[in-house]
């Protein structure tokens, strides 16, 4: 399968050199030239499917021709072997008709796990066998860092730079990153905000000259294809487990970065039988914003109680523009020449997004209110990414009769701040192989939101600097 840029000038890849690419060289972010179809009578034969043999079943298509069957089961096994849980997504009933979606039992217990397990040991895979080693760069508004870390620190061939804004992350979030103390892993906390640290990224990948010879940068971030394709699987997993494709089953994503969700929404174009995709956001509402009322202006960024979604530019928007307009770079790539300047799509790009998404925008008074209120009823407590998604859910759901399944981005455990303030007498003790986490070293370095001393930084790391 071949992969095209969403700006249509990059030439196309194949798989392999798509995930060791990341950003297109137009800027634009990569997509399949077409995907892998399902029909019904496809969907039923995976009913019994673990989840190992379900990732199988659905990434076999995109990298057909790249890795041969055996090895991209070795990689799915040696993804998900770490979870805790064995089901690995599991689904819990909350109310009628009404699910969560666990994605919080992998290493650093956030949903990020399910891609960056899987991309490590494909990074791993494929840089041993070209004999090639490589920089991975990254920005994280909380789970991502952790995530990439853990998926990347036993890779002899990659050396780690991941980029948080200080201070706004969650402690746990933090330590998590800064505690790993692998010669090959380096944090930066930059003063900034997510955005700046995303950018920063981008400009990185654009020109990166200032790398040592012979090395180049490889993304991490959603950025890179192969995340957006592993999330695809636990929408087919989810669906499946309660009825799929006899059954509709519809999504409420907590978003930022528009790339949880995006995946639902390539599940749904690959034949999943669904009819309402949730977006749910907090206070950084721009896609709510934008679905509602096409209004794409970016504001400031706000500090809220669900840092993982404290985001104003979802890098993957793009890729929904490229479908939204048949594939057309040009004007995809005319809508994003500015992206300080108000984005309004048209009304049949607006309208074709409305045939499938919904959107709600929920602050943080809420936010702590749901979490609450869940607890009381069940006794069930939600992290406050996973109660937005809750409460989106809630409001917009079309139909009370389809299963909506709202998926759970983190484990609470994460937010200990967050969640004391909706219920002080709840103690959330961390898990068993992160007791220690308080008591861990922590190493990063504090820099100023600036490109040349960032880059400067890493090259100095790079040779050998201290």
């Amino acid at each position: 399968m071949k992969y095209v840029s969403t700006r249509g000038r990059a030439p196309s890849l194949s798989f392999v050199d798509t995930v060791l690419t990341g950003l297109a060289t137009d800027g634009g972010l990569y997509m399949p030239e077409a995907l892998p179809q399902f029909s019904r009578a496809d969907i039923a034969a995976m009913a019994m499917l673990d989840y190992q043999q379900l990732a199988f079943r659905i990434v076999q298509p995109f990298v057909s021709g790249d890795l041969s069957d055996r090895v991209l089961r070795e990689i799915i096994g040696r993804a998900y072997r770490p979870f805790r849980h064995r089901a690995v997504a599991p689904l819990v009933q909350t109310d009628t008709n009404e699910w969560i979606l666990e994605l919080f039992h992998g290493p650093t217990l956030a949903f990020k796990d399910f891609a960056l397990q899987f991309l490590g040991q494909l990074f791993d895979y494929l840089l041993k066998k070209r004999g090639e080693r490589v920089v991975v760069m990254g920005a994280t508004s909380g789970d991502t860092g952790s995530a990439a870390i853990e998926g990347c620190r036993h890779c002899d061939n990659i050396d780690i730079f991941i980029l948080h804004p200080h201070n706004r992350v969650s402690e746990v979030q933090r330590r998590q990153m800064t505690t790993v103390l692998s010669d090959n892993v380096f944090n930066i906390a930059l003063e900034g905000n997510f955005d700046d640290c995303q950018n920063m990224v981008k400009s990185s990948f654009a020109s990166q000259s200032f790398l040592p010879d012979g090395r180049r940068l490889v993304a991490v971030n959603s950025i890179n294809w192969a995340r957006i394709m592993a999330q695809i699987v636990y929408y087919f997993y989810a669906a499946l487990r309660l009825g799929a494709p006899h059954t509709t089953v519809n999504f409420s994503v907590p978003t930022g970065n528009f790339g949880d969700i995006f995946a639902g929404y390539l599940a749904r174009q690959m034949g999943l039988p669904i009819d309402q995709l949730v977006i749910a956001t907090n206070a950084n509402d721009i896609l709510h914003r934008c679905l509602s009322g096409n209004d794409h202006t970016l504001k400031p960024l706000v500090h809220s109680l669900s840092p993982s979604m404290d985001i104003m530019v979802s890098s993957n928007f793009e890729r929904l523009l490229f479908d939204l307009y048949a594939h057309d770079g040009a004007t995809v790539a005319a809508l994003l020449a500015d992206r300080s300047a108000p984005l309004h799509l048209s009304e049949q790009a607006l309208a074709r997004a409305r045939q499938v998404f919904s959107s709600h925008r929920v602050d943080d008074a809420r936010t702590m209110a749901v979490i609450r209120e869940q607890f009381a009823a069940s006794g069930y407590l939600l992290d406050p990414h996973t109660a937005i998604g809750v409460e989106a859910a809630r409001r917009v759901r079309h139909s009370a009769e389809q299963p909506m399944v709202c998926l759970s981005t983190a484990h609470p455990a994460k937010f200990p701040d967050a969640v004391a303030q909706a219920l002080p007498q709840t103690a959330i003790p961390l898990p068993a192989h992160m007791q220690d986490l308080w008591q861990r070293e922590e190493r990063l370095e504090v820099l100023p939101n600036n490109l040349s001393q960032v880059q400067g930084y890493m090259a100095a790391m790079l040779s050998g600097g201290n």
